[in-house]
């Protein structure tokens, strides 16, 4: 593997800085979650979106929100709730009339057009307007009226679900759900970190955190993202784990035969080794070694893997099938290993 340039050895080192500025500016106010804030950091390098779920109250918006603190971007929110409609979202024409009484249409941008949009409660809202976030989460652009508008780089979606309030929702499609980087889940806070909670919570106001990284920064870093190295063997350790979740595969391991009907694709073997690259640059590191595969696993497969009846009713979770994958998938192939060996 060659050695990397000074030039770009300076850009590891710049990209570990900003990641640890970031994180402190986050860590101002939002207590704890810190493997959180390290995935939400992945996704934000690699150029992909984050699924966010977890319990009301964890701080969900609040880690959106402060993030986008942090970043000298533009900021918009939607509340997705069951009456919203994709023009709510995407924007659409309307009549205008100038000071001379000539009338035309002009575009009027919903918050879609924003670089950090938090899709607050995205379940909430019908299929029908759901899917008016699947090109500009795919292609980042937006057609409305028959025009595409590209949307400005960068762009990023932070979507929240709660997973126990299931009445007057909608659960995404597999479509929209693979469009989504990582999957992060949100647990409950320690006692330490609840009380350190409320003593920020329940006083007065805290200052808000300050702008860390602008727009030239993160697009340097999401394109040093693309130049940290991956050896074949690596790659062929992704193709493999994410293969191996296809219960029709001969290499799939039991859980996944018995509790699976489908599996991770293309997109999340993509996925993974740009998560992987993600978590490599931010540490520093000009290539991703097969533990950085294993680390962002879990957030990059849990929501691509969709289980059969059998594997509902016997309460398989997708992490553990992704566990049961990176136990059962060796990081070398046999038959590699045994042409080494002899």
């Amino acid at each position: 593997m060659a050695e990397p340039s000074n030039e770009f050895e300076e850009s590891l080192e710049r990209a570990r800085a900003t990641s640890e500025r970031l994180r402190a500016a986050v860590a101002s106010v939002l207590v704890g979650q810190r493997a959180v804030v390290d995935e939400v950091l992945w996704a934000l390098v690699g150029g992909g979106h984050v699924l966010l779920e977890g319990a009301p109250g964890l701080g969900k918006t609040l880690l959106v929100r402060t993030l986008a603190a942090c970043l000298d971007l533009h900021f918009s929110r939607i509340q997705f709730t069951p009456d919203l409609m994709p023009s709510d979202v995407t924007g659409t024409n309307v009549l205008v009339t100038d000071e001379r009484g000539a009338r035309s249409f002009a575009l009027h941008k919903g918050p879609i057009f924003g670089q950090i949009v938090l899709a607050d409660e995205i379940n909430r809202a019908t299929p029908k307007t759901q899917s008016a976030l699947l090109e500009a989460m795919q292609e980042h652009a937006v057609t409305i009226a028959g025009t595409r508008h590209a949307l400005e780089e960068p762009f990023f979606v932070l979507a929240t679900e709660n997973p126990i309030e299931m009445e007057g929702t909608y659960p995404l499609p597999e479509a929209q759900l693979d469009r989504f980087l990582l999957k992060v889940l949100i647990g409950a806070p320690t006692e330490d970190e609840m009380t350190q909670i409320l003593a920020r919570t329940t006083g007065h106001a805290q200052a808000p955190p300050e702008r860390v990284v602008d727009k030239a920064e993160l697009l340097a870093l999401q394109a040093s993202c693309r130049d940290v190295a991956a050896a074949e063997p690596i790659l062929r350790y992704a193709s493999r784990l994410v293969a191996a979740s296809d219960p029709a595969s001969g290499a799939a391991p039991k859980i996944v035969r018995s509790a699976v009907r489908y599996g991770a694709g293309v997109r999340g073997a993509q996925s993974l080794v740009l998560a992987a690259k993600a978590a490599a640059l931010l540490a520093g590191r000009a290539h991703i070694a097969f533990q950085d595969i294993a680390k962002v696993a879990l957030p990059v497969l849990r929501h691509r893997i969709i289980r059969s009846f059998e594997g509902e009713a016997d309460g398989v979770a997708t992490d553990d099938v992704v566990r049961a994958l990176l136990e059962a998938i060796p990081t070398v192939d046999d038959k590699v290993a045994k042409v080494a060996g002899s």
